[in-house]
């Protein structure tokens, strides 16, 4: 106490002679007692040379962005109606005496719990009025002192079972306003101190998720939500829509289980091609995933649908959104694939199988041309499937196997070859007559094939008869004469 009346002291000194003051007010700003306010300035960021005795500040309505570094000690911070879309890791951390932080009115659209590291004496957090769509799990673990979370006028479609872990002294939480469909009883077990309750104005699906929330409202739900806050409209299914959830009785939440679409249901694709495959689910809400079967998670690649997966995993729903897509195609993406719709209702799955083509446009690779086999296992061709007993080999030894049927195939050309050739053979031999070569030479002295001229007599019979007349060797032509000029 003593040292604040002395640091008030100096403030006012500092007022009352601008010329020996200590500490200057940032540019644009104006600075009272231990407040400095800095609002509709048009900042960019931190303003410098804030008073290290400050408590407040003020930056409301200004085009502040992810750069915020605070060097002072605050109680009081109001970032609201700003431009910040995401805030980094750590920017808070020095910050272990802030008791109020506004964020409210600005563009974020993720809030994770690194944000707020070190505000370990945080009560009110304002973040209303962003473009946040889930809450994940573990958001605010570490702010086990906070009392007010504002979440109101955002776009919150999913609220993890898991987000609100640590808010042991929520007294107020306010969801109003947002997508919520749906929320389960895992979310709200953790706020063991709150007292107020906000989430109307939300599309809600009143089927069996939201059972459990009629009966608490009916019980527990007293004392948190007022009479306004009782009336949760439903928007889905059509036959409850614009109904409160108090209106509705218990027996009507249901849940249909899901029926899988999935057509077609086997298809044959070429190697390098791409491939999209739609899953529908005909009961509404459900969420479709797809993954590999268990003996192709066993023995191949485990990323085929641009998402990397662990056993056991689902495609993510909100990304999948039900579309299976496989790009340039390999040997390895061959085999069974199983879409899955679920909701609060059940589980339904249909199984898609990928085979080969006949033909796959890499088959010259294999006959010497192009790259060597085994430099570029992902462009090897795919193979007719007969069964499953294929597809679980390994690509170097699917190619061995391609290799050798190409040389028994190639081995079995050449013996036909020679077959045919020894029998065309056989057969010139056993017509003698048509195989005689006659010459017939009525002189002497030396001859060549150039005085060779071809005759059939008069039973078809091809003779050569030696023509004299002809030269026996070419006239010679003329010798050119190179580097010699006329003259």
């Amino acid at each position: 106490m003593a040292v604040l009346l002395v640091l008030v002291s100096m403030l006012l000194l500092s007022l009352h002679n601008p010329g020996q003051a200590s500490f200057s007010c940032p540019v644009s700003c104006r600075c009272y007692s231990l407040t400095v306010e800095c609002g509709s300035t048009g900042l960019r960021d931190i303003p410098k040379h804030v008073p290290p005795f400050t408590q407040t500040l003020f930056l409301q309505d200004n085009f502040m962005n992810s750069n915020i570094l605070l060097v002072v000690l605050l109680m009081f911070l109001f970032l609201q109606n700003n431009t910040i879309s995401a805030v980094e890791p750590g920017s808070f951390q020095n910050q272990a005496q802030l008791l109020e932080l506004a964020l409210n009115g600005n563009h974020i659209h993720l809030v994770t719990a690194d944000m707020f590291q070190g505000l370990t004496h945080l009560r009110i957090l304002y973040l209303a009025g962003n473009y946040i769509t889930r809450l994940l799990d573990y958001t605010f673990h570490g702010l086990q002192r906070l009392q007010e979370l504002h979440l109101q006028h955002n776009s919150i479609e999913v609220l993890a079972d898991q987000a609100l872990v640590g808010l042991t002294s929520l007294a107020l939480l306010d969801l109003s306003r947002n997508n919520l469909h749906t929320i389960g009883p895992a979310s709200l077990q953790p706020l063991v101190s709150l007292q107020v309750l906000r989430i109307t104005d939300n599309p809600w699906r009143c089927d069996c998720a939201l059972h459990w929330l009629r009966s608490w409202i009916d019980e527990e739900g007293q004392r948190l939500l007022s009479s306004a806050e009782r009336r949760l409209v439903c928007t889905e299914p059509p036959r409850l829509s614009h109904l409160s959830l108090v209106e509705v009785p218990l027996n009507s939440l249901v849940c249909i289980p899901p029926l899988v679409q999935l057509e077609p249901r086997r298809l044959a694709v070429r190697l390098g091609e791409s491939l999209r495959v739609s899953c529908h689910a005909s009961a509404a809400p459900s969420q479709v995933g797809w993954m590999p079967s268990l003996l192709i998670r066993q023995g191949l690649p485990q990323k085929v649908c641009q998402l990397s997966m662990n056993d056991g995993e689902r495609f993510d729903p909100d990304t999948g959104s039900g579309m299976l897509f496989l790009s340039n195609v390999t040997v390895a993406h061959a085999g069974f694939y199983e879409c899955e719709a679920w909701n609060a209702g059940g589980v339904a799955r249909l199984t898609f199988q990928l085979v080969s083509s006949p033909y796959s446009p890499a088959w010259p690779q294999l006959m010497g041309h192009g790259p060597a086999l085994g430099s570029d296992v992902s462009r090897e061709p795919l193979y007719a499937l007969g069964s499953m007993a294929f597809s679980v080999l390994g690509a170097a030894t699917q190619t061995a196997i391609a290799v050798g049927i190409s040389l028994l195939a190639l081995t079995a050309l050449l013996l036909v070859a020679m077959i045919y050739s020894r029998h065309y053979q056989r057969d010139k031999e056993a017509d003698g007559e048509d195989s005689i070569l006659y010459v017939n030479d009525y002189s002497d002295g030396p001859t060549t094939f150039a005085q060779l001229e071809e005759y059939r007599d008069e039973h078809g019979h091809e003779m050569y008869v030696l023509n004299r007349s002809k030269p026996v060797l070419p006239p010679a032509l003329p010798t050119a004469r190179c580097g010699v000029g006329p003259g």
